[in-house]
C-alpha cells in the first residue's frame, strides 16, 4: 500500500503543492483495510464497499505505477525536468486509471445475452429445449436491486423453457439480499419448466445455507444439492453441491445411484468447471458452469485459463457440451475489464422422438 499511496502523493505534491500528509496516509490505510473492517465490524459495513473498489485500484495500480515511474526515468534522462515529468505522467496514469473504471463499470452493469445452439443426439418428447444460464450473481450490496431487475428483464426476454443459475446466487450471507427484499423482484422469473439452481462456493462462505435454501424456496426456486430429477420424459437435470463441499458426491455416484434411462438426454449443473472429464464419462451430455468470471479484470484470465480446462465460453468434449459463462455479477470490485457481464441462452436440438418445443 505504501508503493501506491507514495506515488499518489508525489503527483498531489508536483500538481497541486499538496501538503497535508498525515491525512493522506491516515486516508490510504482507512482504504487500505476498508474491506476487513466493514466485514468485521456491523456498523461499519458500508467500508467494504469502498474496499472492494479499492482492489481495483490495487491491480490496476500495481500494473501502471511501475511503468509510469519508468517513464518520469527516461523523461528525466531526456533533459526533462522532475516535477515537469511527474505532472504529465502522473495526468496520463489518472485519465487512463479513469477510463479502465469508466469501461469497467460499463462492462459489469451493462450484460449481454450470448446465444448458443447445439444438438444432443437422444429421443426427448419434446424437439427443443430453450435454455436460460445466469451464474455468479453475486447479489448484495453492489450487485443490487436494479441489476436484478436487469437479470429479470434479459431472462423474460428469452422466454425460456427452463432456467438454470449454476451457483454463487448471492455474495455470502442472505442478509443484503432479504433487506433488498430482491425475492420479489426474483419471483418476477418464469420458464415454464422450472427455474433452477445450485450452491456455489460464496454460499458456503457465508455459512448461511440454509437461511439461504429458505429464501430460494420463498421465490419457488429449487437448489439441486447432489440430486438428480427427470424434467417430464424429456430429459434429466443433475445438479451438484459445490467443489469447496469435500463430502459432495461424483458425478459418477450421482448417476450410478439413480439408476437413470440413458437413451434420455442428461443435463448437469457444476458451480466450478473443474471435473469435465468426469462428466463426460458419466454419460452428461450438456453442462453449465460458471465461477471463473473469466478473470473479471484482465490480464487475471490468463490465470483462469490456466486453471481450467475451460474458464468462458463453449467447449465440445466427446458428446459433452459444456459451457462456462463469465456471470451475470461481480466480485469485489463493480468491474469488468476483458470480461462482461452475461445471460446465455442455449437452444438445444434433441434429434429423435418428435415432439413441440414448450415455445412453439
Amino acid at each position: 500500500m505504501f508503493y501506491l499511496g507514495w506515488n499518489g502523493l508525489v503527483w498531489l505534491k508536483a500538481i497541486f503543492s499538496f501538503q497535508q500528509e498525515a491525512l493522506y496516509w491516515i486516508v490510504i490505510a482507512i482504504l487500505s483495510y476498508a474491506y476487513i473492517l466493514g466485514r468485521m465490524v456491523k456498523a461499519l459495513s458500508c467500508l467494504s464497499i469502498i474496499g472492494s473498489i479499492w482492489f481495483g485500484f490495487i491491480q490496476y495500480g500495481l500494473l501502471l505505477f511501475p511503468v509510469a515511474n519508468l517513464a518520469v526515468w527516461v523523461l528525466s534522462i531526456l533533459g526533462v525536468q522532475e516535477q515537469t515529468a511527474v505532472i504529465a505522467v502522473g495526468t496520463v496514469t489518472t485519465i487512463i486509471l479513469t477510463s479502465i473504471f469508466a469501461l469497467g463499470i460499463y462492462n459489469a452493469y451493462s450484460p449481454v445475452i450470448r446465444k448458443y445452439e447445439v444438438t444432443i443426439p437422444k429421443k426427448a418428447d419434446i424437439k427443443k429445449l430453450r435454455i436460460a444460464v445466469a451464474s455468479d450473481m453475486h447479489f448484495g450490496k453492489l450487485s443490487g436491486v436494479a441489476h436484478a431487475k436487469r437479470l429479470v428483464k434479459m431472462m423474460n426476454r428469452i422466454k425460456p423453457d427452463i432456467i438454470l443459475l449454476p451457483g454463487d446466487i448471492i455474495d455470502d450471507e442472505p442478509e443484503h439480499f432479504q433487506k433488498k427484499n430482491m425475492g420479489a423482484i426474483m419471483k418476477q422469473l418464469h420458464a415454464p419448466l422450472g427455474i433452477y439452481g445450485v450452491l456455489g462456493n460464496h454460499e458456503y462462505y457465508g455459512r448461511e445455507i440454509p437461511a439461504f435454501l429458505k429464501e430460494m424456496e420463498k421465490v419457488d426456486i429449487r437448489i439441486l444439492m447432489d440430486e438428480m430429477i427427470q424434467v417430464g420424459n424429456s430429459f434429466y437435470l443433475l445438479g451438484r453441491k459445490d467443489k469447496t463441499d469435500s463430502r459432495r458426491k461424483s458425478f459418477d455416484q450421482l448417476v450410478r445411484d439413480s439408476e437413470i434411462d440413458g437413451s434420455l438426454p442428461l443435463i448437469a449443473m457444476d458451480h466450478q468447471p473443474a471435473e469435465l472429464k468426469e462428466a463426460q464419462e458419466s454419460g452428461v451430455d450438456l453442462i453449465v458452469s460458471g465461477h471463473t468470471h473469466r478473470g473479471q479484470m484482465a490480464p487475471n484470465h490468463l490465470i483462469t485459463k490456466r486453471l481450467f480446462d475451460l474458464d468462458w465460453g463453449y467447449l465440445k468434449k466427446g458428446q459433452l457440451h459444456v459451457f462456462v459463462s463469465s456471470g451475470f455479477g461481480f466480485w469485489g470490485p463493480p468491474l469488468r475489464i476483458g470480461s462482461r457481464s452475461e445471460v446465455l441462452e442455449i437452444v438445444v436440438e434433441f434429434e429423435g422422438k418428435e415432439g413441440l418445443s414448450t415455445n412453439e
